[in-house]
């Protein structure tokens, strides 16, 4: 019996965990903080939990026009109160929760979990503690953590990275949010729903540069029209703690005063320290482990997974990572992983996903294709809810018409999503995606009629 070793039980790991066991191997899972990892017990599955209640509040905020009488403040805006002592707990709660169900998971299916940190003796023994394990296969899954600027230490206070936020007793009055990426923008956006005054500080022309230009110059709009500050071409030189606030001195001279500031400026892999390169296994640069698409590393029979590679910091990749590894280390037939068919969300709200080809891609003539984009204002099921911003965007190949990518700016648009990503790997075509009935009313609909238009577009 194949003897597999993962070292790291967050997505990456708990993924390739259970396909090794389905496959018949003998897994132990190392981890030292809980299953699920720093994804589900501090970033991803509590960021989107604080994300569900501000997205509730935005709602109820917003639903006078819909004919909801909600209680207006002094200032004249609807007076809704949230409580972080009610909604913190709650977060730690889910958390919790769901590394226990994906532990009972692991074991249930036979998998030894156990608790310690683990590291590289050599190419084929694991050690965590006192304890050696001897693996036929090893799979490197240890993600990451926020990168932290000697200047803006973080004291968990004042000065916090997002794994500080669910233990604050009370929201921030005034939150500055340093970075303007995904993560940046996800809790700037959560923290305004919320009902903090929030300044977004931005090293580029606008917020979240990496996405399609017209989704963030939307959501950057929505922003302001909502009040938040943003601070563009600018980067943060000091985060100060004031004992009452904090104090952020900018490259650009400015300095801006809050009473709580957010530091999401990267990531940094956690790769030191448990022996990797001592084995042989080659880091790229920043210390992240160099893979190939099928996640080997530069040692035979060694694997790497998630966030710890920097492939794609996504826990879906993470996790396909992962169960790619173990189908190819163990003799099953595999397709490489292919980053062109990843979808993506940006939890803000309104959210942003995006799969495939983007229209970038179009303009530059990487890729030979052609674009339509339809508002989301003119859906009926969006009037129906007074979404005013947001649009579907589909690319498809210029002569046959196979869809390559899209994006969408909406409600729930990491559920939409889906449709798209279904038919950028399988190959569909507009044509296809078409003569797909759609619900009436639906905001999926836009979809379908996107499909349309490009079909209609076709040349002859």
């Amino acid at each position: 019996m194949t003897k597999v070793v993962i070292i790291g039980g967050g997505p990456g790991g708990y993924e390739a965990a259970l396909v090794a066991a389905q496959l018949g191997a003998d897994v132990t899972v190392v981890e030292r903080d809980g299953i699920g990892g720093a994804c589900v017990l501090t970033d991803c599955v509590p960021s989107k939990s604080l994300i569900a209640t501000s997205t509730r509040t935005t709602y109820v905020r917003e639903s006078e026009v819909l004919g909801i009488n909600v209680p207006s403040g002094p200032d004249g805006k609807s007076e809704v109160e949230v409580d972080p002592n009610t909604f913190n707990p709650r977060i730690k709660r889910l958390a919790l929760a769901q590394s226990e169900d994906t532990r009972a998971r692991l074991v249930k299916e036979g998998v030894e979990v156990v608790v310690g940190e683990a590291r590289l003796v050599d190419p084929h023994i694991v050690a965590v503690g006192e304890r050696r394990i001897r693996a036929d296969v090893i799979l490197i899954a240890t993600g990451a953590h926020p990168r932290e600027l000697p200047t803006a230490e973080p004291d968990g206070e004042r000065v916090l990275t997002w794994r500080h936020l669910y233990d604050l007793d009370e929201l921030p009055e005034k939150l500055i949010v340093v970075g303007s990426g995904v993560t940046g923008a996800e809790f700037a956006s959560a923290y305004q729903s919320l009902g903090s005054d929030v300044s977004l500080v931005s090293s580029r022309d606008h917020v979240m540069p990496t996405q399609d230009a017209d989704a963030a110059q939307a959501l950057e709009e929505v922003f302001t029209r909502r009040g938040m500050n943003i601070l563009n071409r600018t980067r943060a030189e000091s985060v100060t703690n004031t004992g009452t606030g904090v104090r952020v001195t900018l490259s650009d001279g400015r300095v801006v005063e809050g009473t709580h500031c957010l530091m999401t400026v990267g990531m940094i892999p956690n790769t030191e320290g448990i022996g990797l390169e001592e084995a042989g296994v080659r880091l790229g640069q920043g210390g992240f482990v160099e893979v190939d698409r099928v996640s080997r590393t530069t040692v035979p029979g060694v694997y790497a997974a998630g966030d710890c590679t920097g492939v794609n910091m996504l826990a879906s990749v993470a996790a396909m990572q992962g169960r790619i590894a173990m189908w190819h280390a163990l003799g099953e037939a595999v397709a490489p992983l292919k980053l062109s068919t990843v979808a993506s969300t940006v939890f803000t709200h309104p959210e942003i996903a995006a799969v495939g080809a983007s229209e970038d891609d179009v303009r530059s003539g990487r890729i030979d294709g052609r674009s339509v984009t339809l508002p989301l204002n003119t859906n009926p099921r969006a009037k129906m809810n007074e979404v005013n911003e947001g649009f579907v965007k589909l690319i498809c190949r210029q002569h046959t018409g196979i869809v390559l990518g899209g994006v969408i700016v909406g409600p729930r648009a990491s559920e939409l999503i889906l449709a798209v990503s279904v038919a950028v790997q399988q190959n569909l075509t507009v044509d296809d995606l078409a003569h797909t009935f759609a619900v009436y009313p639906s905001l999926s609909g836009s979809v379908t009629e996107a499909a349309r238009s490009l079909m209609l577009a076709s040349p002859e």
